[in-house]
């Protein structure tokens, strides 16, 4: 069941659900098709199943870039195609050919951004046949995660977000960011008014390319409050830049850590690496979209995980144990109607299993109680801790990588210090540290940025029949056994004590904070021209949409959440280019030096 477009309430996901929702009933009651391109696939996969579209009458699913192949040149004048593409040369090249050679009756045009002229034109020239029945802009050009959470779907080495400086867009880039931003402002139905960190050359460029497009002068009637029906919403855009140390952290909530030590990639996490893994959980579905376990969970922190997993362990047993004896018809008609339910929590109970059990296992390879500590007091504690840095770095047991990120963090918090140059030659002894990632210490303190507050002065499936064997429940509970305990180790302090794993608080919550208690100073954030009276107009700040240039992380859309939920009245909704952990931030820097930009 799709949303519409009136109850989208800044939820990023139910805003590109309404969209799915409208393509859908432009041809009602009929065979559809739908074809997608490389942009599009994943921004349907993200909020939408199979089984969704096919109760929608969409039989066939398939990308225009591959449709054109000889083998799939039949005719089939019965289905109705749906195409949904973002307006890019190679997309438009594809939908002409394939409306100059029409396999299919009639054809509803989808646009994920705005589309020009000129390519409408040529669109209507290819149109021999006259089988296109509309043409529609969508402004679906973001990928949505979580409700609060959006990414433009950039990977940096395909979108470099540097050009010859790292105060210098991309241009490709850059134009590929407004157009994305747009798209989400629109989607949420918000006029923005743009706020910038003020530390950041490549933020103000954008701004201004925002406020452009948004005003007079850009596409017309795009942003036009009164025909769109668009409310205002506070635009923040910041800098990774600004805050390089909360990518490099280690993570100890349930999203935030999969994405760290496992890696989720468009909602699949990949556990064919894992020892004696069941087929059909080599690769897993993990996202709040459909799964109510995991969207309770996803903030949880690793030892009330434990408890949680337990906990939903016993409603399968119990769902199961219920259905043991089947005595009568009666008891035969209940079993059947609720069988789909229970193989869905048998299939879901697994997977959770599984992956909290593969985070545990590597919690322990990595030695990460240790190391997490040694890294949130690097980051946080304002006494000397060059002893705690030196003993992991003697640990041999510690993976090197780890020791990597805490010299880095070093470097961070005091790029003078006495002690870092003996810290990066015994990185360069390590064997598993080549050269290119140990100048990625130097590389770090270049690309870092100051403060701007500052420097303004202010579902898998599960096996057969749906269900888990005894081995496998007693395996699992010995599992969450061991999880429990390690979170009881991790999360030890008392209600109220600030916990020594999770001492950090990212750079944007501070900026938010300020922000809707009206207290951020346009010296550090200023507005875009012609913007500050409509700014300082509002006394309160209601409804916010944060962008972070270079990527955003689950730690910050952690807290844009508890923020939001702490907070009555206030809705934000966060993105970047993409979403980090701390393998990609570091390839991100490692190619933005090697490649971008001169040291």
């Amino acid at each position: 069941m799709y949303l519409s477009m009136s109850n989208i309430n800044m939820n990023v996901i139910a805003a590109a659900q309404a969209y799915i929702q409208k393509m859908i009933d432009s041809a009602p009651d009929a065979m559809k098709v739908l074809l997608l391109d490389a942009h599009t696939t994943p921004y349907l996969s993200a909020v939408s199943t199979q089984s969704a579209l096919l109760a929608h009458q969409v039989y066939l699913v398939d990308r225009i870039d591959s449709a054109l192949a000889p083998k799939k040149q039949e005719k089939l004048g019965h289905l109705k195609c749906i195409v949904f593409v973002r307006p890019t040369p190679d997309s438009l090249a594809h939908l002409m050919a394939e409306l100059r050679a029409p396999r299919f009756g009639e054809y509803h045009l989808y646009f994920s951004n705005v589309l020009r002229k000129l390519a409408l034109e040529k669109l209507a020239e290819a149109d021999q046949f006259e089988l296109v029945r509309d043409v529609t802009e969508l402004f679906l050009d973001y990928l949505a995660i979580n409700p609060d959470l959006y990414s433009l779907d950039l990977p940096p080495a395909a979108w470099p977000v540097y050009q010859g400086t790292l105060n210098e867009w991309n241009p490709n880039t850059l134009q590929r960011t407004v157009d994305g931003i747009l798209s989400v402002c629109l989607a949420m139905k918000k006029r923005p008014i743009v706020r910038y960190a003020c530390n950041s050359p490549l933020a103000k460029r954008l701004a201004h390319e925002i406020g452009f497009a948004t005003g007079s002068s850009g596409e017309p009637g795009l942003f036009d409050s009164r025909s769109q029906g668009l409310a205002p919403a506070t635009l923040l855009l910041i800098d990774r830049r600004s805050d390089p140390t909360t990518p490099l952290l280690a993570q100890w909530t349930y999203q935030a850590m999969v994405h760290e030590l496992i890696g989720i990639e468009h909602g699949l996490v990949d556990l064919s690496h894992v020892p004696d893994i069941k087929d059909d959980l080599k690769q897993i579905v993990l996202g709040a979209r459909d799964d109510a376990f995991f969207a309770a969970q996803m903030n949880a922190n690793f030892g009330d995980l434990g408890f949680a997993i337990k906990k939903y362990l016993d409603e399968y047993q119990q769902r199961t144990a219920s259905h043991a004896t089947l005595e009568s018809i009666a008891d035969m008609k209940k079993f059947v109607d609720a069988y789909p339910e229970v193989r869905k929590l048998a299939g879901n109970v697994s997977k959770h299993v599984a992956l909290t059990g593969e985070l545990s296992r590597v919690v322990d390879a990595y030695k990460l109680l240790g190391v997490s500590e040694a890294e949130q007091n690097v980051a946080c504690d304002p006494r000397d801790q060059t002893e705690a840095v030196w003993a992991v770095l003697r640990d041999e047991g510690v993976p090197d990588e780890c020791k990597l990120k805490l010299v880095i963090l070093f470097a961070l918090r005091d790029p003078r210090a006495a002690q870092l140059p003996a810290m990066v030659q015994h990185l360069q002894a390590l064997g598993g540290v080549g050269a290119a990632k140990v100048a990625l210490v130097q590389h770090l303190v270049k690309f870092a940025l100051p403060d701007p507050l500052s420097a303004a002065g202010g579902s898998g499936g599960a096996g057969g029949a749906g269900s888990m064997s005894t081995a496998s429940v007693a395996s699992g509970e010995m599992l969450l056994d061991r999880t429990r305990q390690l979170g009881k180790s991790v999360f030890r302090g008392l209600k109220g004590v600030e916990n020594v794993y999770t001492q950090h608080v990212p750079k944007l919550h501070n900026v938010l904070e300020l922000l809707i208690k009206g207290k951020l100073k346009e010296s550090a954030f200023p507005y875009v021209d012609g913007q500050q009276q409509a700014g300082r107009r509002g006394s309160r700040v209601n409804d916010v949409i944060v962008f972070v240039i270079g990527g955003t992380t689950y730690e910050e859309a952690r807290f844009v959440n508890q923020l939001a939920s702490a907070t009555n009245g206030l809705r934000i909704v966060l993105g970047g280019h993409t979403v980090h952990n701390s393998q990609s931030f570091l390839k991100q820097v490692h190619d933005t030096f090697a490649y971008s930009v001169t040291s």
